[in-house]
């Protein structure tokens, strides 16, 4: 089931580190990381934990021939970081998170053992549809029990079996008389990416195909033998469908895509926002959709329909409170019937602006990642005529977010290979096995690369994942302070 959750933090405490260590996920990946505080100072021989304090469990390690965890808390933005061994007894608290998760997230990482987990629906990002399990507009908290399987592999056979284990069975190791070889061997397309750049090409078996119908290529079914050629990174554009209800749609596009694209106007909520998508290629142009009235007589007040060319950021003085204070204004030109007025708005004006659009010429995508700073509007404007159908064509408008550098493998037909696809590695639920076959270092056939639609979850977790320096900076507060 999709959906994005909160968890909850358990009011249960933890009795020692130890007790932590053993029921709790700590490891190499942020959800590995939990947050716990003490109600009582905890005093180590070179540094004070205050009571209350976030604690983060970073890392497992050995200490003098003891275990202990690696810890850090951050106080008046510096870091400190130190060791807690297991035997230190306490009352340990969970933290509140206010990160969001998928549930395979939560049921790998956020599940204590012998623990259950209160979770919350995150109603911002998620879409009720008659497939869903939960009541429409639910918002209450769920509990989530963990329910485990076994997944083995026979000897004889080529699919995956699912045991439950709950199963009363007797279990023998017999590991010693077998030839562990003899058995198949199931990888995930992240276990095939980590294989060294020098074991590709290879032939694969799929044991396991991807679930939905979301899938890149008709390739992908059990039983088929798939040719994979070579592992790598490649380059998509991100966009969402710009329209005003949800839920909205979202594309990972190669920069291979043919169509063509005309600008379509960009909406802009502050003057702030204004200066973030000013270039020196044209001058901005905008419309106002908001009335604003300035508190100072100095900056202007903004009527809707008023129509602005944005120069540049500077500082003006303005009185405050009956003293005079230096803030951050746009300096715009306001067009009037027959001349120009040079006015200044503060940065922190709350209002809105539409984009005016002169230019129409028609981009390629690669030209508008090349020319203009994403996020940027537009429209196909000539669909790709290398594919029976473009989903993009079909859009009444598109917001291109950001680029993304994702992971990929290269793939074909073993038989009579016409075409090779790329195909996502972390997106794709998929198990094969290798097949020991001779293979001659071969070039790849065309590749095709398609146009990939993701879900809500797929998309929001892209946008997690994201490069935190491309973020503009934040707004400055609504009013000088």
């Amino acid at each position: 089931f999709l959906g994005l959750y909160k968890v909850v933090a358990d009011k249960t405490p933890y009795e020692s580190i130890e007790e932590i260590a053993r029921k709790v996920s700590v490891g190499p990946t942020r959800f590995g990381h939990p947050c716990f505080y003490s109600p009582e100072d905890i005093k180590l021989a070179n540094f004070t934990i205050k009571r209350g304090e976030q604690i983060t469990f970073n890392s497992m390690e050995e200490v003098n021939g003891m275990m202990a965890v690696n810890c850090g808390v951050v106080r008046n933005n510096q870091s400190h970081s130190f060791t807690l061994p297991l035997s230190q007894e306490g009352k340990f608290y969970e933290c509140e998170d206010d990160q969001i998760y998928t549930l395979k997230e939560i049921a790998e990482w956020k599940i204590p053992k012998c623990r259950s987990r209160v979770v919350k629906l995150s109603n911002t990002l998620h879409t009720w549809d008659f497939s869903n399990p939960l009541p429409e507009n639910f918002d209450g908290c769920l509990i989530l029990t963990p329910v485990y399987e076994v997944q083995a592999v026979m000897k004889f056979r080529k699919d995956i079996v699912h045991i439950l284990s709950d199963l009363d069975v007797e279990v023998k190791d017999i590991t010693d008389c077998y030839d562990i070889s003899s058995f198949l061997q199931p990888l995930s397309l992240e276990d095939v990416f980590e294989r060294t750049s020098k074991e590709f090409p290879m032939v694969a078996e799929i044991m396991e195909g991807p679930s939905g119908s979301q899938k890149p290529c008709k390739l992908l079914y059990p039983g088929k033998e798939i040719m994979i050629y070579k592992k790598y990174q490649a380059k998509r554009v991100l966009a969402s469908e710009i329209r005003s209800d949800s839920p909205k749609k979202h594309f990972l596009i190669p920069l291979s895509y043919k169509g063509k694209f005309k600008r379509r106007p960009r909406e802009f909520p502050t003057a702030y926002d204004l200066e973030i998508a000013r270039s020196e290629k044209e001058q901005l142009h905008v419309v106002a959709t908001k009335a604003f009235d300035s508190p100072h007589e100095e900056l202007f007040s903004v009527s809707v329909g008023d129509q602005f060319l944005v120069q540049q950021c500077q500082t003006s003085e303005v009185l405050y409170e009956g003293r005079k204070k230096v803030i951050d204004v746009l300096a715009c030109e306001q067009i009037l019937s027959d001349t120009y007025k040079k006015v200044f708005l503060p940065m922190y004006m709350e209002g809105g602006f539409v984009e005016v659009i002169h230019d129409k010429k028609q981009y390629e995508l690669s030209e508008i990642c090349k020319e203009f700073r994403l996020p940027f509007n537009v429209k196909v404007s000539v669909r790709d005529l290398s594919v029976e159908e473009d989903v993009l064509a079909a859009m009444p408008g598109l917001q291109f977010e950001e680029e993304i550098t994702d992971s990929y493998l290269l793939i074909s037909n073993t038989r009579s290979p016409v075409e090779s696809w790329e195909i996502p590695v972390y997106r794709l639920n998929m198990l094969v096995h290798l097949l020991s076959k001779d293979v001659q270092t071969v070039v790849p056939p065309v590749t095709k690369t398609t146009v990939e639609e993701i879900s809500e979850e797929q998309y929001y977790m892209m946008r997690r994942y994201e490069n935190q320096t491309l973020h503009p900076p934040p707004r400055p507060p609504k009013k000088p302070t």
